[in-house]
């Protein structure tokens, strides 16, 4: 893994609650829009909060106002005057155990257990890992997301990592942006897979359902590598998928697009086909290994977890090859 998270010329003065932030456009970044610079170097705040800030003066480029129409040439000079998100709403700190794989003063690692909600939303206001972290470390809460860089679903276990800090949260997001991230998952699918292959097909917001997604020709570049670790009787194969981008529900619906749903899967199914015959409550899907290059000593660090219990039990029923699972 190649390290990409040397100092440049877009690097900031101050910390995450200064008021006002200053940086100098690279020329890499010449020739994009303003808004769209600044939301690749200042990964912590949104575009849409950069474009509020510009219409409002808040932002400007060699002493000017910068417009949102503006392009930049590389060298300018920008000062941001940082808002508070007004749509933000405090969480609550919540004492929810937490499997902590790694820590130290600038990362946290965590093994996620299936059920855990990542972020508050719709129907699960409470009982998230954002909770939970707010709690353990207190200070996130002046983080983007509370530090949480990348998430799982509901119902996938496995490694995620969380900043602690806002140059660690910056870069991270860098990396992963970058795709040196390195994460690798476990997936049960139907069907035989008898040789590694990759997905490369963008994916986009399903249009009649704003909670899935769909392969999409103007979509966002999503790639997903495979290879078979074990085949089962039956017809069904574990893979290991890597992740080269991390799309909502990538490597769901990317299984499914090929022909290959995952076991348990309820929402990207291919029912019409025959599959769904072994009863597995939720998607088969776990992630084993997440790699990077650590924010402060810029050596790259690996860490793996076990397969959750549910999950091990359901492998050692196919090797057993168990009637229930038929």
């Amino acid at each position: 893994m190649t390290k990409d998270t040397e100092k440049s010329s877009a690097d900031y003065k101050g910390n995450a609650d200064d008021a006002v932030r200053e940086l100098v456009i690279p020329n890499d970044h010449g020739g994009q829009r303003l808004d769209l610079a600044l939301a690749a170097l200042l990964p912590e705040y949104s575009r849409n909060r950069i474009q509020n800030w510009i219409r409002a003066r808040k932002i400007s480029v060699d002493e000017a106002w910068g417009t949102t129409r503006m392009k930049v040439i590389g060298g300018e000079s920008v000062r941001v005057e940082v808002e508070p998100d007004p749509g933000a709403t405090p969480d609550a700190p919540e004492a929810i155990p937490l499997n902590v794989v790694f820590e130290d003063p600038m990362l946290l690692v965590i093994d996620k257990p299936v059920g855990l909600v990542v972020h508050p939303g719709s129907g699960n206001p409470r009982g998230t890992l954002l909770n939970a972290l707010l709690h353990r470390v207190p200070q996130v809460a002046e983080l983007p997301r509370a530090g949480i860089v990348h998430r799982l679903d509901k119902d996938t276990s496995g490694l995620l990592v969380v900043a602690k800090t806002i140059k660690a949260h910056t870069d991270l997001v860098r990396q992963l942006q970058a795709r040196t991230v390195k994460r690798e998952y476990l997936a049960l699918v139907y069907g035989e897979v008898d040789r590694a292959g990759t997905v490369d097909a963008p994916l986009a917001r399903d249009p009649h359902n704003r909670t899935k997604r769909g392969v999409h020709p103007l979509g966002k570049p999503a790639v997903t590598h495979y290879e078979p670790v074990e085949r089962f009787a039956g017809g069904v194969t574990l893979l290991r998928c890597k992740l080269e981008t991390g799309r909502t529900h990538q490597i769901r619906v990317h299984m499914q697009h090929i022909g290959h749903p995952l076991v348990g899967e309820q929402v990207y199914s291919a029912s019409r086909r025959g599959y769904h015959k072994i009863p597995f409550p939720r998607q088969a899907l776990h992630a084993e290994r997440l790699g990077l290059i650590h924010p402060h000593t810029q050596d790259y660090r690996q860490w793996e977890c076990p397969l959750p219990p549910d999950f091990a039990s359901l492998l050692q029923a196919l090797r057993d090859n168990t009637d229930w699972i038929k």
